[in-house]
């Protein structure tokens, strides 16, 4: 009796041992959905594997590596001389500035925002293993995506110095607002992406209309024409493009033509806006992608 008494008692202090213990329960978050910046500054050096795993993945066994990331933009501005700087006399339209360099400085940021989107909005389908095994903030997939992009920016800027030395063309003070334009185009991409992964997950048919908008929205940007053709009454609708705006301040902080704040501010405005409502949105619904997928 008196061990099966002491038995009892272990047992009944182990269950009010257990009790006091404090309980981990991981529940999605109720309500409207919010982003967790601090843990996005925890998980940071997830986030830089994720991007440098995607770049040597790229590169791995290509015959030009790092190459590919200057022909493309390369090839592309002499496409786009030949054909509408000489055919279609917009080499005329430019001013002062050679239509080479001045379609370049424009394919530049617009090569970056269209692989950075199209990189982006595919990336959660492609790290379906890692979204159902391991938890961290989803966010970091798309956010990886762009990153890849930017290094591909990276290194097409050599190109550009490049051709800068051989137009001879003058640096002046307002190149150092170039990372201002850098990190409104990385919102707008981050934005777009994220917002279009998520709903590529929930349909899956949206991957087929991420290269028709990236080709349609190129059109309407500023890359291989100026804005001062577009009409002074349809200006305004041009400038809610966040691109518009942008690539033309990354023209004249590299070619040192006249800044127009209102059409740069109203872009830097609209990518912040963009940013903000696409990651929004991701959150809202990444809760339900294990279940999708």
């Amino acid at each position: 009796m008196v061990s099966h008494g002491a038995a009892e008692l272990s047992r009944t202090g182990a269950l009010a041992h257990r009790r006091d213990q404090p309980v981990l329960t991981i529940e999605p978050p109720k309500g409207r959905a919010s982003i967790n910046w601090g843990e996005l500054w925890v998980y940071r050096e997830l986030l830089y594997f994720l991007t440098w795993r995607d770049v040597k993945v790229r590169y791995k066994q290509t015959a030009l590596g790092a190459t590919w990331a200057i022909l493309q933009p390369v090839m592309t501005m002499i496409v786009f001389t030949v054909f509408f700087g000489k055919l279609a006399g917009l080499e005329g339209r430019t001013g002062d500035v050679p239509y080479p360099i001045y379609v370049f400085t424009g394919l530049l940021p617009w090569t970056f925002f269209a692989n950075a989107i199209t990189n982006s909005s595919n990336s959660v389908l492609s790290s379906i293993n890692l979204i159902t095994k391991v938890y961290f903030p989803r966010l970091i997939i798309p956010l990886s995506a762009v990153g890849v992009s930017l290094v591909d920016f990276g290194v097409s800027c050599v190109v550009l110095l490049g051709m800068m030395v051989l137009y001879k063309t003058a640096v002046t003070a307002q190149l150092l607002l170039l990372p201002l334009f850098l990190v409104g185009t990385v919102l707008c991409a981050a934005g777009i992406g994220s917002l279009l992964s998520a709903m590529i997950v929930a349909y899956r048919d949206f991957r087929y209309v991420v290269p028709f908008l990236i080709q349609i929205w190129m059109y309407v940007t500023p890359v291989i024409y100026p804005s001062s053709i577009v009409p002074e009454r349809w200006r305004w609708v041009f400038s809610l493009n966040p691109m518009a705006g942008l690539i033309d301040g990354y023209r004249a902080a590299l070619l040192g033509t006249p800044l127009q704040w209102g059409p740069i501010g109203l872009s830097l405005a609209m990518s912040a806006a963009v940013f903000f409502a696409g990651v929004y949105y991701y959150r809202s619904v990444e809760r339900k992608f294990a279940d999708i997928i």
